[in-house]
């Protein structure tokens, strides 16, 4: 599930790349979709550090 949360976060920056470089060049459309993107990582992250937090604090088994 970890992996599988990394792979979908490092993905999503890959995607979100096209639109920074429109973004960066103006385009408004554009920024718009990084900003929404970001956001969707941001959520992402927030999985993954709780997912760690679990695997940390779960009993041996």
């Amino acid at each position: 599930m970890l992996n599988e949360l990394y792979q979908r976060l490092i993905k999503t920056v890959h995607e979100a790349d096209a639109d920074l470089q429109k973004a960066a060049g103006g385009n408004k459309a554009a920024g718009t979709r990084v900003r929404k993107t970001m956001q969707e990582i941001r959520s992402i992250a927030q999985e993954i550090r709780v997912k760690v937090l679990e695997t940390r604090d779960a009993p041996p088994a």
